[in-house]
């Protein structure tokens, strides 16, 4: 079928074919479909919409665009997280080493910063040496020896994903929930995955910012992983505030390495714990592995709360016994890093500034706002407002409040680690409008909104 007729199809409301999506897009890989075609093709997409059948038939094409990682020899489950992204979300860092002490299998292929969201990529980018670019066989290698792996999206993983992105964002049709689901799975389903956990976050502080939008991507991406044969789970979780104390790069590592070491910050500590749970429940309930032939079978599982308890204080011991840290050690030497910033992180950039943020009134804290925290973040150096543009792995803020604590006219609720002053004083009045207090304590603020099987 001609170019313009596919584009046309689809612009006037109507359903295109499995043959059309793969014909149109393959097209587009090969330099036989142009940027003002694909793009005219996205904004129909986004105007008018994909079906269920659509969007799975976008993201195989997607993901078949590069490598499927072939796993299968590899023993037991292999399950990850992906976290649709937020403000002081460092859960990927703490969760993919606990997991793996548990004796999951974890790949995970991990995003950058960009805007006022930050990157799991540049948070380990901050631990010297910590090489984040791996080929297929250096993944395989680390999977093989520790069992788990941290990379940033390459070449042979999801191709057309990174084009289609890049032409999304220039033509502002990045906020379609088909392409988003399209464009994160894809790059899933390429890890060889048995099972897959997603944090879709709703709030502020996330690109989503109503739940019902925020349920609509999670049950998009639920579909599409089942129906490839992943067994998939969505938690749509809170991201109104930022998620621990630390916000930036270096800071969050630190605040992992904490955490790692046994001292909960009580949100963070939570949502590892329970998305580590489902990833505990698919490996040890839902995915029978067969020694004998390495095939993989599915199991009926109800997901009770005292099952979910019970994975949670698995994860707990191992965190207690120092197993979980110790694999984050072997992680950092398995890419290359230096292991010595668990005992010393002052290894990693340290900020030559420090700016304290007083509280304007006393009483409670009623609410920080992750969105301007994540601003005065990125203004400060922490993160960036294009793909290419350098980042200060040292800047960023530390919240020394947190919502529902007292607080005294004075005291210092946030502090500011910059290098480089230029937009201090704009990062600062962001800090200061992120915090409201109040005299009456506020709502308990709900971690986990609801899950998607």
């Amino acid at each position: 079928m001609e170019i313009r007729e596919i584009i046309k199809k689809k612009r006037d409301g109507n359903k295109v074919s499995r043959e059309e999506i793969e014909t149109f897009l393959n097209g587009y890989l090969e330099g036989m479909v142009t940027d003002y075609q694909m793009s005219a093709f996205l904004m129909a997409c986004y105007i008018k919409g994909l079906d269920d059948e659509e969007t799975l038939w976008l993201t195989d094409v997607m993901t078949s665009s590069g490598k499927r990682f072939d796993l299968s020899e590899m023993p037991g489950a292999r399950v990850d997280k992906h976290s649709t992204g937020g403000v002081g979300d460092k859960v990927s860092i703490v969760l993919a080493p606990l997991m793996a002490a548990a004796d999951v299998v974890v790949p995970m292929i991990a995003g950058r910063g960009l805007g006022h969201t930050g990157g799991t990529i540049d948070k380990l980018e901050a631990i010297p040496g910590f090489n984040t670019s791996l080929r297929f066989m250096d993944m395989r290698n680390i999977l093989w020896e520790t069992g788990v792996v941290i990379t940033a999206q390459s070449e042979e993983i999801a191709p057309l994903d990174k084009r289609l992105y890049e032409l999304r964002n220039a033509t502002a049709t990045v906020e379609s929930i088909p392409l988003i689901a399209s464009s994160i799975m894809s790059k899933k389903l390429a890890e060889g995955l048995n099972g897959l956990v997603l944090d879709v976050k709703v709030g502020a502080g996330a690109f989503m910012k109503t739940p019902e939008d925020a349920e609509r991507l999670a049950r998009t991406m639920v579909e599409i992983g089942n129906s490839s044969g992943v067994k998939t789970i969505a938690l749509i979780t809170d991201m109104n505030e930022p998620l621990g104390k630390a916000v930036g790069n270096a800071l969050e590592i630190r605040e992992c390495i904490n955490i790692l070491k046994g001292k909960e910050e009580a949100d963070l500590s939570e949502l590892i714990l329970t998305l580590g749970a489902f990833m505990l429940i698919i490996a040890e309930e839902i995915v029978t592995f067969n020694e004998e032939d390495t095939s993989l079978s599915f199991n009926e599982v109800e997901i009770t709360d005292d099952l979910i308890e019970t994975k949670r204080h698995k994860l707990q011991s191992l965190i207690d016994s120092g197993d979980a840290l110790a694999k984050f050690v072997e992680m950092i030497e398995s890419q290359g890093g230096n292991p010595e910033v668990v005992a010393n992180p002052a290894l990693m950039p340290v900020a030559s500034n420090m700016k304290p943020v007083e509280a304007p009134e006393s009483g409670i804290i009623q609410f920080i706002d992750a969105e301007k925290i994540g601003h005065a973040a990125l203004l400060l150096g922490a993160g960036r407002t294009r793909p290419d543009e350098p980042i200060d792995h040292a800047a960023g803020i530390i919240l020394n409040r947190k919502s529902s604590q007292e607080v005294s006219k004075g005291d210092f609720i946030a502090v500011l680690h910059y290098n480089d002053d230029r937009n201090l004083d704009s990062a600062y009045q962001l800090v200061m409008d992120a915090f409201k207090i109040d005299k009456e304590p506020p709502p308990q603020r709900e971690l986990i909104k609801k899950v998607i099987l």
